[in-house]
């Protein structure tokens, strides 16, 4: 059984060294801990589809095995970041940029039509980061509304990464200042979600909607624009009954979330990825993989053991699995949008915001406390959810 500070190592390295998103990460310890993956070396006798099956990602897969053989190599710590692979950095090169409205449109995520009872039955295995994700995205539609979807999923990742390295902490895993509260984000706006305050950059000239003039515009008048020390004021979106009629509408900015800490370990030289590439050089949560991290999160619940006929059941192809996945990520969609649109007309949103993440601890997937907990799956009601709508 590995011990917490073997954890812990696993943990930096492929969080720091393997550029493996942390959250990811620690929903993976327990694999790979069964699989006797537990240092760089013993990953780095290992081949790639071993790995794979694990993380569910060649791509990742591969990042991970090649971090593992350049440090049994060079037999040193090694902090600097990874960089990309030589053959993507030309394809990027000559891709042509996409529209706002194609990025929007490639993040689309999965719709279901169910009725109540089919929504009440179901119930989801996972661990707990991705629920915070899938709870603070759906949060977000109805307390930034104005935001894409792109600028959501990115928000929704920060609140994730620092919610996890914050648990981290707390259990040991993680030592040290955060990039926070050493001023890496120092000078950048702040939005208050799920209780956190995350640090955003501006997405400036990004038009996802035709006709929508965003604060940014410069034909803006200044009461309209964000304040001077960049945060974000609701009473600077006016009501549409106090201002003149108009064809176009007037919302805020849509914004990334910054990750401070992979700032903080390319010592502020980060050469963004995302398709919208206006980041100023800054290093940010990209909502491709918020939404590659959300659906591959969610598997069907375990069979009870009354319900197994005496054949084993036939191996199921990926394909099914990653279709069942993606269906269950719309019913649980489904199900927190009929609990936050049961409360939005009642509350404010900043009230909504505050009781989002008491919600999600009434539903989280039970696990073992401390460092045996972490990264554990268990159960999630959609029943739950629904139990806690305003009742009519």
């Amino acid at each position: 059984m590995s011990t917490a500070a073997e954890v812990q190592a696993l943990l930096r390295f492929l969080s720091q060294d393997a550029k493996v998103p942390l959250p990811v990460a620690m929903s993976k310890v327990k694999e790979l801990q069964k699989a006797s993956l537990t240092s760089p070396a013993s990953l780095a006798k290992s081949d790639i589809q071993s790995v794979n099956t694990i993380f569910q990602d060649e791509k990742l897969a591969k990042q991970v095995v090649n971090a593992a053989k350049r440090l049994s190599k060079k037999r040193t710590s090694s902090d600097a970041p990874v960089s990309l692979p030589t053959k993507r950095s030309k394809s990027m090169k000559g891709e042509e940029p996409m529209s706002p409205a194609a990025i929007e449109e490639s993040l689309s995520l999965p719709d279901i039509m169910v009725d109540e009872d089919g929504l009440a039955k179901t119930i989801l295995y996972t661990n707990r980061a991705p629920l915070v994700l899938a709870f603070t995205l759906s949060l977000l539609k109805y307390t930034r509304p104005d935001q894409p979807l792109s600028s959501r999923l990115s928000l929704a990742q920060a609140v994730v990464s620092v919610n996890s390295r914050s648990k981290a902490v707390s259990l040991g895993l993680e030592k040290g200042t955060s990039a926070e509260e050493e001023g890496w984000g120092q000078g950048q706006p702040t939005v208050r979600i799920m209780g956190r305050d995350i640090r955003v950059m501006k997405r400036r000239g990004y038009e996802w909607k035709e006709g929508i003039i965003t604060k940014n515009d410069p034909k803006v008048t200044a009461e309209q624009k964000l304040d001077e020390t960049g945060g974000i004021k609701s009473e600077d979106i006016q009501d549409e009954s106090q201002q003149e009629p108009q064809a176009q509408s007037e919302v805020e900015p849509a914004l990334w979330g910054i990750d401070l800490e992979a700032l903080r370990s390319s010592n502020g030289s980060v050469k963004s990825t995302s398709p919208d590439t206006n980041t100023g050089g800054l290093p940010i949560y990209t909502p491709q993989s918020a939404r590659a991290y959300l659906v591959k999160s969610f598997a069907s619940g375990p069979i009870p053991s009354t319900d197994l006929t005496k054949e084993s059941p036939k191996k199921r192809s990926a394909n099914v699995i990653a279709a069942e996945k993606e269906r269950n990520l719309a019913l649980l969609l489904e199900a927190l949008d009929r609990l936050y649109s049961s409360w939005a007309h009642i509350l404010s949103k900043a009230e909504l915001d505050r009781r989002a993440w008491s919600w999600y601890v009434h539903v989280r997937p039970e696990v073992q406390n401390g460092v045996a907990g972490w990264g554990g799956k268990g159960e999630v009601k959609l029943s739950d959810i629904l139990n806690l709508r305003r009742k009519a």
